[in-house]
């Protein structure tokens, strides 16, 4: 299976939110190597929230490596059987999202997971790569209104 992001996406609780969703098209990625959407329309309430625009961006961008590293990159110490300097293969997910930080002033807001996995893990363990994930994403799910708070509160 691969990564494709299905419309609207149901946003997680934030303060202040009620059923939050996201309405998005494809949309042209930075690169060969990555998927693009951007998100058109909003729904449930979400006060001042605004959808895409050239001033005010809302795109969520999945991204793989350019060229997927394999453990035969790995250097193995003949003396003592283990492997050093092993690679890793980089994948992420970054969300950009434009807000106003003055009157008709936007910045932008960054969000960024990245993924790296030592070569060879993907096929030698792969039930443990998929539960490390597993908990970052349900945890960045749980606790996605606390998130929201410390990032415009500033308290953790």
């Amino acid at each position: 299976m691969t990564i494709a992001i299905t419309s609207p996406i149901t946003g997680s609780a934030q303060t202040g939110f009620t059923s939050p969703t996201y309405t998005h098209v494809a949309d042209t990625p930075p690169d060969v190597r990555s998927k693009q959407v951007a998100v058109t329309a909003l729904g449930g309430t979400q006060s001042g929230v605004l959808a895409h625009s050239p001033n005010c961006p809302f795109t969520i961008t999945v991204k793989r490596p350019g060229l997927l590293k394999t453990l035969s990159a790995a250097v193995l110490n003949g003396i003592t059987g283990i492997y050093s300097r092993v690679p890793s293969n980089v994948y992420s997910v970054i969300t950009r999202k434009g807000a106003a930080y003055s009157s008709n002033q936007y910045g932008l807001v960054l969000i960024r997971t990245e993924i790296s996995v030592p070569a060879g893990a993907d096929t030698f363990d792969a039930a443990n790569v998929r539960a490390g994930l597993s908990a970052h994403i349900g945890s960045l799910s749980q606790q996605a209104a606390g998130i929201g708070d410390t990032a415009t509160s500033g308290i953790l």
